[in-house]
């Protein structure tokens, strides 16, 4: 089921069984070298820094933090970066991974279209991991992957904002690749770029989720009942980039210092409830390019 039908959605997915992997085996990333800020990019993300500089070593410094800090949880790959592609630390866009296959956006801008030109990534998954390379850029459309799509790994479900980052080509191609049961297709609020700002889904018992970015905020409130818990975020707490979070394991969430200093009480109360323990690492120098935490996060499945 692809549908733009939330009821029709909702209803599917409370009979849809909780029997899928949940939590990745490992992770990989992209480290920031040549880190910049793209000006292709900023054309359609309001919350990428404008102006300024941005200290590219202090960003390495941070990028190399989260990765020792994630590999005492799981396996943390990290791949070279390039000056040629100053959004690369943002792989999750680009890359994503389903059991034994490694899929590859057909991203929107040029500089990012770049990044999936590479080939060592591909060259890994194929001859070490032994994974099937599915090529999205074949077919038609716009995806930017896990940042446009939001997965339900345990249920094999999909929540996929459309933008100028992601048409429903786009996302028909991605609720194929990914193998999901059902994905439910909605607009994003005009100056959103991407969902993963606004929603996740944690261990497949909590929802994270901000309203005002949906062109709709009843298909978000629509889905609160979904899940057992659910966290949702105002406005200043999404631009705190709260929303850009991910779970590694069943009893931790993952954010930026940022995130973690903007929640609000009663956030922090909903993480406790759902027995979620805050981990947060500073990424205000990666911030500064409009994406956090879960964006530099790959996972591997």
């Amino acid at each position: 089921m692809i549908t733009r039908d939330v009821a029709a959605f909702v209803a599917f997915a409370r009979r849809v069984p909780a029997d899928l992997p949940v939590l990745p085996r490992g992770v990989f990333m992209v480290s920031p070298e040549g880190f910049a800020l793209a000006e292709q990019s900023a054309s359609d993300n309001g919350y990428m820094q404008q102006g300024g500089a941005v200290d590219a070593e202090r960003a390495l410094a941070q990028h190399r933090g989260l990765q020792r800090r994630i590999a005492q949880s799981l396996p943390a790959i990290c791949f070279p970066g390039n000056r040629e592609t100053p959004d690369a630390v943002f792989a999750n866009n680009v890359f994503a991974t389903v059991a034994g296959r490694l899929l590859i956006a057909p991203m929107r801008h040029p500089v990012r279209q770049r990044e999936a030109e590479r080939s060592d990534i591909p060259d890994f998954f194929k001859r070490a991991m032994g994974y099937e390379i599915v090529d999205l850029r074949s077919g038609q459309g716009v995806a930017e992957l896990t940042g446009s799509l939001i997965v339900d790994r345990a249920r094999g479900l999909g929540f996929c904002g459309l933008s100028a980052r992601c048409d429903e080509a786009g996302a028909a191609a991605m609720h194929a690749a990914f193998g999901l049961r059902a994905t439910l297709l909605f607009d994003l609020a005009s100056g959103e770029y991407h969902t993963n700002v606004l929603m996740n889904i944690l261990a497949g018992r909590a929802l994270v989720i901000c309203p005002d970015g949906f062109a709709d905020p009843d298909i978000a409130l629509a889905l609160q009942g979904l899940y057992p818990h659910t966290m949702v975020l105002d406005t200043d707490v999404r631009l705190g980039f709260a929303g850009n979070c991910i779970a590694l394991s069943t009893d931790s969430v993952w954010m930026s210092t940022r995130a973690a200093a903007g929640l609000s009480e009663s956030n922090r109360i909903a993480f406790a409830a759902a027995q979620f323990t805050v981990i947060a690492l500073p990424l205000d120098e990666l911030e500064k390019a409009g994406g956090s935490l879960r964006c530099c996060v790959a996972e591997i499945f």
